[in-house]
């Protein structure tokens, strides 16, 4: 009788431990076929949530983007079970990553103190302290994490940018390759190792770093532009040729690139091609602002400002005196503004000299129609 007794009690205990079970099992099924919604419904209706509810409750509502949802749910968790170290520091990464900075640092700076030597705490804390513009703590406590884990991406990444800002080249060549030696492909290092080997002129150093960005498909406009250096500086033209030609593929109105590709062909004597380079790096430079002297043009037009207006149609036909439009409307404001007909009417002649027989259609039969009719007027008023 006793046997049996305990045995009912024992069913009724972890009954509903077995149901609650089931529940997250769905919302887990739920989730991982995209019904997130659902899932978050299903384990918020349940009444009594522990923190395992609570916690796959938070995850699901921070991937759905409902992040004061998650934080509550965290920050319950930490409440009821403070000796949940890696939730406290899921919660700390949450309110960073969403600019609950104070929060933060108290949540990291707690986990530090508890575990001073913890490589990742420490970390975290410089990017609370980063975030924070308090970049002396920040960097200290960047190289601190080097100091109990010389293998820290993110660590080593942040102590060799530091190191290379100072002028430090060799150390942050020493600091890149350290982390280099664990992730053989970190983009992020791979570019401060480069750039430091660029610094002390070792260019035939830096090609193999610039070389595998380029490989893990992070092509930049500005890592190619180093490559191409490099290239240059180690006498490989056809290389630099055709890196700077991948920057052009990337933005074509890259000036800088046009004038290097022209130096390069001058070099290997293709001489019209280079001069085609060089006329791109000096239109980019100095592009043409016609139309929109033309649109200023227009506008002051419509306000019949027509001082300002013939001022910005000269502009315009300054910037490119083949702008047919600019040309007709300089003869058209003049004709508004002008006394002096003679010379409205040697306006509309210029034009006609350049465009009849070759310009727009509508504007040519204008031009000459206020031409004859100018001529009308000339020869009445005599």
């Amino acid at each position: 009788m006793k046997f049996l007794l305990a045995l009912i009690l024992t069913v009724i205990v972890l009954l509903p431990s077995y149901a609650q079970q089931d529940i997250l099992n769905n919302a887990d099924s739920l989730a991982a076929v995209g019904n997130r919604e659902e899932a978050i419904k299903l384990l918020t209706d349940l009444p009594d949530k522990d923190a395992k509810v609570l916690l796959k409750l938070a995850k699901f509502q921070q991937s759905e983007g409902n992040i004061k949802a998650a934080l509550e749910n965290y920050k319950q968790v930490i409440q009821q079970h403070p000796e949940k170290v890696l939730t406290m520091q899921d919660y700390g990464e949450l309110l960073l990553e969403n600019g609950k900075l104070e929060l933060a640092d108290s949540i990291f700076s707690n986990l530090k103190e508890s575990y001073p030597e913890n490589a990742g705490f420490t970390y975290r804390l410089g990017l609370v302290k980063e975030k924070r513009k308090l970049d002396t703590l920040a960097n200290r406590l960047f190289f601190e994490t080097v100091s109990y884990d010389f293998s820290h991406q993110g660590a080593l990444y942040k102590t060799s940018k530091y190191q290379l800002a100072r002028g430090r080249k060799h150390e942050a060549i020493v600091l890149a390759q350290a982390g280099l030696k664990k992730r053989p492909k970190n983009v992020s290092l791979l570019s401060i190792l480069g750039q430091a080997y660029m610094s002390t002129f070792q260019f035939d150093k830096a090609i193999p770093a610039f070389n595998t960005i380029v490989e893990e498909g992070e092509a930049s406009e500005f890592v190619l532009e180093k490559l191409a250096k490099a290239y240059r500086m180690t006498n490989q033209l056809p290389k630099a040729l055709e890196t700077y030609k991948q920057m052009l593929d990337i933005n074509d109105m890259n000036s800088a690139a046009h004038s290097n590709i022209g130096v390069i062909l001058m070099e290997m004597d293709r001489h019209k091609e280079a001069r085609e380079h060089f006329y791109n790096a000096l239109f980019i430079k100095n592009p043409r602002v016609d139309k929109e002297f033309l649109n200023l043009g227009l506008a002051s037009k419509e306000h019949e400002d027509f001082k300002e207006a013939y001022r910005f149609f000269k502009f315009a036909l300054e910037e490119n005196e083949e702008n047919e439009r600019a040309l007709l409307e300089l003869a058209l404001t003049a004709d508004r503004y002008f006394e002096d007909k003679k010379s409205v009417a040697e306006h509309y002649q210029r034009y006609l000299d350049r465009y009849a027989g070759k310009g727009n259609s509508k504007m040519i039969e204008i031009a000459k129609y206020r031409l004859s009719e100018l001529k009308k007027e000339e020869h009445f008023s005599e």
